[in-house]
This record gives C-alpha cells, structure tokens and sequence, in this order.
C-alpha cells in the first residue's frame, strides 16, 4: 500500500515538473542581433520622420480632428474659469517666488500655451503652482543675499525699470546676458536666478525623457509626496504670517526657515498694522465660506464662482478709493507693468551656482505631472505618454525660461476645476492664456493698490486640502503605520528644515522602510481552518485547527542574501529549536552518558546494561517536542538569489540530522527553477517528488501518510 501510494505521488510530481520546465531557448549570433538593431535603428524613413514629429507636437495629431460641435463650449468655459482663477493666484504666488507680479503672468501665460502644443493629457492644468513657488522662492532668496542685497521686500531695487524709466541703485552686480555684462539690480538679479533656475531644470527634465527615467517617480510614494507637500504648505504658511499682520520682517531663507521666521514674527508683533490684519480676517471669512459652499453645492453649482478674483476686485477698489497705503501704511502690489519684456538667453554663468537645486524642482514638477495625468486619463479613458509628459513640463520650463519666467507643473486645484467645468481637450488651456495675456496687455495696472495681505490671504486658503491631511493622519495610522510614520517624517523634515532637505528625507526614508520590510518581513505559524483544506495565521483568526506533529511556517517576502538569517532565526523560533545548538547539546548528553557509562564500569567492575543506556539516550535525545515535518509556504517568496538557496539546503541539512523533515509548498516557477539550478532536490532533482508540493494540504497528507507508514511499521 505504501509503495503504491509513493508511485502514483511520484508519476504525478514528476509529470507535473516535466510540464513547468523550461523550453530550450535557441542560439542566437549575437554580433548579427546587434548589427541588425543598429542598422534599424540609424535607418529613418519618412515615415518614421512624419510619427516622430507629430509624436513630438501631440497638437499636430489631434488638433485636425477636433469636434467643435461637442468641445467647443467645455473648452471655452473651462479655460475661462481657469485663466480667471490664474490671475489672482498668479499675482500671489509672486510673494512666494520672491519676485515681482509681472513674472508670475508670463509663466502663466507661457506654461498653458507650450502645454497645449506638447502635453498629452487633455484635463490636466499647468503653470504656476504654490509648492514649486516656494522652492524657487528660497533659492532666489538665499542667492539674492549672498549677492549682498536686502531681502526687506520694501528695499529699491537697483536696475532699470520694466517701462524703460531709471530706478537709483543701492546694491548692483554684473552679471552676463548674452555676449555683453549689464549692470543688475535686486530684481533683474533675482528673475536672472529663477531664470536659470528653471532653465537647468527643464534641461534635466528633457535628460529624464531622453534616457526614459520616467520610472523614477515609482520610488515616490503617495505617503512621501503628501508629507512633502503638506510640509511645504506649513512653510508656506508660515511665510504668509507677516503680511497677514503688515509686519515688516526679513525674510529668513535656508535651514529652519520655519522656526526662524516665527521667531521674528513673535519679537516683531508690537508692529502689527490693524489695518491689514482687519482685511485679512475679511477675506479669509469671505474666501473660506465661499469655498464651503462651493463644496457643499457643487453638484447644483456646475461653475464655480470666481471668488479669488471677487474678492480682489472688491478688495483693490476699497484700498484705492479709501488710500489705505496712504493713511494706514498698508503694503500694496505696486506697479504691474503692461506688455512684454524683450526675451533673453538666461544667464549661464549662474549655473554653478543653482544646478544642484534645480534638481529637486525637476523631480517634483515631473512627479505631479506625470501622476496627475495618469489619473485623470484612466478616469476618462483615454492614455497619455508619459514619456511626452516628461518632454512637455521641461519644454515648458526651458522656452519661459528666455522670457523672465521660473518653474511650472500640473497642479491638483486647478485641474479638479477644469474637469468640473466641462474640459474636453488641450484647447482650454489656450483659452486661459487668451485671459492671462489680456490681463498682461490692459489690466495690470488696475492691480496696483492691491493689497498683498489679500494675496496671502488667497494663498492660505489654497492651503486647506493640503493641511486637511492633518485631519486624515489616526485614519492613515490605522491603515498603514509605515505608510503613515514616511508621512510624518516627510513633514518635519519639510516644514522644520527645508523643503529640499525634506525631499531627499522623504525618498530616502521611504525606501529604508521597503528594504526594512523585506529585511524583517510579516512571519506566521498556519493552522487548518476547520473542515477546509486551507491554511491561515494562527495570531490573526480564531478556530483553526493546529496540526499534530507538523509546523507550517509563513515567510511574507522574497529571500535573498539581506534577509536569510531572519528567515532561518525565524524558522528557529517557530520549530522552538535551533538544529545547531540541538546537536551540540546531543554531543553533550552523548559525551556525558559516555563518561557516566565509564565511571559505572569502574565502580562496579563489570558492563553496564546496554539496553538502559540506550533508553537513557533517546530519551535526552528526544527531550524537545513531537515535531517531525516542517512546512515552508513558499507562496509569498518572490524570488531567490544564492544565498536564499543556500539558506534553504542548510535548513534542510541541518533539520535532517535531528530526525525532522522539510517540505516545500506553493513555489512558483523563478523559485522552482532556482532550487533546481542550485541542486536543492539532490542530484538530477530525483527527490522532487518527495520535498516540493502545489499546496500546503497536499505536503500536510503527504506528511501524515509518511508518518502513519512508520508508525505501521513500527508495530
């Protein structure tokens, strides 16, 4: 019966291995695979000259083929509600960037416009957006110091002004445009910073598309990428407190910005202007119950109001009309000057200076890009290219970069608006640069008595969804602790440091934890749930039915050479005995039942009983447990390199030698085709059969079968 049983699990295993093993691979001249590819790839037809171009100009494919009946109006209101949403956004994230109103238009209106040549995704919006802002913010600011100017955003600036009139220079430096030196004031020096700021990290955008990167921003978890930005967003906030309460501090770039700006505020509040704090607690009541509203009625409300550019209409016309620069010292925009400023090569000579910082501006920018094109792409079936993606944003920060501007992405605001509006297509965002520029052209210098406390009012308010995740965190906690402590530190490292600093904390930290996770992964001792043939973790259900005689073990994570000995400690620690230290104390019992044997044959003068000596032994011996097999479920080991399956033939070994056998279970093919490659079955893998299994309930019968024969054969 038992031979009969061995044979047909035998026939059977083995019929299953001959199925699973691998075809032979054919022999392939290598020096003509790879003549053959590069004769393709140097030879370019027109055809592939035409795809490669309209590949490039995505506006070239679809722009022919739009629907004017079914878009038209979607287009032309979305772009409407967007452009007029850029305007007061675009004017208060200039506080942000440290730069002048102007700058923050000419993004706006050059970012939607490239995009609507190059990008791929139809509902996304790029340009100006708060978090990229200030990064480029705090390059220019700590740039613009170390040049020697004053960072009191009340300073002169020293250059010639943008309508041509002269302004009296306190600071200047020489800086090269082109082929000749000009002298530069504070604010031609600081947009010559963003300029070349968003230059190189356009340029390192493109790089990414060219080699195909895109794939890096796998290695930025959502956790990570929502604790940098909440970070920011109290940065940002932070930097907002001084024109909430008209106090005139210096803005403190660099490590522990956060700290060093409250500081200041605290030292300074004597100085608050009453009459800057009373608009703000205004607006933020009018800006904050509109946005409630708007949330609560969105599905009565298809348009959403303009509540930013109302409330800085209204806002500008009380400053002007009732001269609250004049009479309160209320700090106002200023002189937004109409039209264009010729276009310039950005200043090369500056590279050195920022090429390490526009780094992390290239791979936040791409990363929302990219992310939020993909999803709203697969909301509306359709697909983007992310390599384009990745061309569109750095041609969108390389060609602004010659007309005064700094650094654009795709922004979540604004793009829930666009779809809420009705976007069909890339069109809209012409529409938007239609609104921007005619602000550039003729209403700018409506602006001027604007006051900049209302600006950082609209940018606070901006702030809500991302601080709302403060709201989220015990819900986070719950869900993931790992996920939810790569948040944290991403925050604090964001907010307490520096935005930059806490970037390369946020990534470095996340990917500790996901080798930390397979270093130390999930571990778990299965039972038979009753009156099933499968198997569940002991800790996390109740009513399983533990099977006698054997252990089944869990190791949640592939197993290689980083996490071999927590596996086998592990193992240890669920058999409840280390094979090497059991045969080290079997030495001892062996070496002490011998001494004992000798010291009685000498008191006595004669043999001592074989036989109760013999009982004596296997009772130490067998001073341990009833365990006689081990199960491995496999099921959750990915892969295995060298030293995984040096970890498995120990274990094996190591086992055999105290009498208890090891099975495996549930490997897939890569994991079979390596114990196989690493002789783990013996040679030629004629033990198969005997050690490898499809499921945990077929090596559990196969080891309660080969356990009752021997204990047939025994009686």
């Amino acid at each position: 019966m038992k031979d009969e049983t061995e044979g047909n699990h035998l026939d059977e295993h083995q019929h299953v291995h001959i199925q699973l093993e691998r075809k032979p691979t054919k022999a392939v001249n290598i020096g003509k695979s790879l003549k053959a590819k590069l004769r393709k790839k140097c030879t370019c037809s027109a055809k592939e000259v035409k795809k490669a171009f309209t590949g490039f100009f995505p506006v070239i494919r679809w722009l022919p083929k739009y629907n004017f009946k079914e878009n038209t109006w979607g287009d032309v209101m979305s772009g409407l509600i967007i452009g007029i949403i850029l305007v007061p956004q675009a004017i208060a994230y200039s506080l942000l960037a440290g730069l002048k109103p102007i700058y923050s238009l000419y993004t706006s209106f050059f970012a939607n416009l490239l995009y609507f040549i190059l990008g791929t995704s139809r509902h996304v919006s790029v340009g100006i957006f708060s978090l990229l802002s200030l990064m480029v913010g705090q390059v220019v600011d700590r740039e613009v110091q170390l040049a020697g100017f004053d960072l009191d955003d009340d300073a002169v600036y020293g250059m010639q002004g943008l309508n041509g009139s002269d302004i009296i220079n306190v600071t200047s430096v020489n800086i090269s445009l082109g082929l000749m030196d000009i002298e530069c004031g504070k604010e031609c020096y600081a947009i010559s910073i963003a300029a070349v700021l968003t230059f190189m990290a356009g340029i390192y955008q493109v790089l990414m598309g060219i080699f195909r990167l895109g794939f890096l921003s796998i290695y930025l978890s959502e956790s990570m990428l929502d604790g940098f930005a909440t970070g920011a967003s109290l940065t940002i906030l932070t930097a907002q407190v001084k024109y909430l309460l008209g106090i005139k501090i210096p803005r403190s770039p660099g490590i522990g910005m956060l700290v060093t700006t409250w500081v200041n505020i605290f030292k300074n509040i004597h100085h608050t202007n009453v009459c800057d704090v009373i608009t703000s607690a205004i607006c933020i009541a009018a800006l904050v119950a509109a946005k409630e509203l708007g949330d609560r009625y969105k599905d009565k409300i298809k348009i959403p109001l303009p509540t930013e550019l109302v409330v800085i209409v209204v806002a500008t016309l009380v400053s002007h009309y009732c001269n609250l620069n004049e009479l309160y010292g209320s700090s106002v925009s200023g002189v937004i000057p109409t039209g264009f400023i010729p276009p310039k090569v950005p200043d090369l000579s500056l590279v050195s200076k920022i090429a390490v910082d526009a780094i992390p501006l290239a791979v936040i920018s791409f990363a929302f890009t990219i992310s939020l094109s993909e999803m709203f792409a697969k909301k509306y079936s359709y697909t983007v290219k992310a390599n384009q993606e990745m061309f569109a944003i750095g041609f969108c920060n390389i060609i602004p970069s010659f007309f005064h501007c700094f650094a654009t992405s795709a922004a979540l605001a604004k793009t829930l608006v666009k779809t809420s509006t009705g976007c069909k297509t890339q069109v809209s965002s012409v529409v938007s640069a239609i609104v921007v520029l005619l602000v550039l052209l003729f209403f700018a210098p409506l602006f001027y008595s604007l006051q900049k406390c209302v600006l950082a009012c609209i940018i606070i308010v901006s702030l809500r969804g991302a601080l709302r995740k403060f709201k989220d965190l015990p819900a986070m906690w719950r869900l993931s602790k790992i996920d939810a402590t790569i948040w944290i530190v991403t925050v604090v490292a964001s907010a307490l440091v520096s935005t930059e600093i806490g970037l390369m904390v946020g990534i470095i930290f996340s990917m500790l934890c996901v080798i930390v996770r397979t270093q130390i992964p999930h571990t778990a001792t299965l039972s038979q749930i009753q009156d099933t043939v499968f198997y569940e973790d002991e800790d996390k259900y109740k009513n399983l039915s533990p099977t006698p005689r054997l252990k089944i073990f869990r190791f949640e994570s592939p197993l290689y050479y980083a996490n071999k000995d927590y596996f086998l400690k592990s193992v240890y620690k669920m058999v409840g005995m280390d094979p090497g230290f059991e045969m080290i104390r079997r030495k001892k019992i062996e070496k002490k039942a011998q001494k004992q044997k000798k010291r009685k044959h000498i008191e006595d003068g004669k043999s001592t009983d074989n036989n109760d000596n013999h009982d004596i032994h296997i009772q130490l011996v067998n001073h341990r447990n009833d365990l006689q097999t081990v199960i491995l479920d496999c099921s959750s080991i990915a892969f295995l390199d060298t030293s995984g399956i040096n970890a498995l033939k120990g274990l094996l070994k190591d086992y055999k030698e105290v009498q208890i056998n090891v099975l495996l279970a549930c490997c897939n093919t890569s994991v079979i085709d390596a114990l196989c490659r690493g002789s783990y079955f013996g040679k030629q893998n004629k033990d198969i059969h005997k050690m490898l299994f499809h499921s945990l309930h077929d090596a559990v019968q196969f080891a309660s079968e080969k356990e009752l024969a021997l204990t047939d054969s025994t009686v």
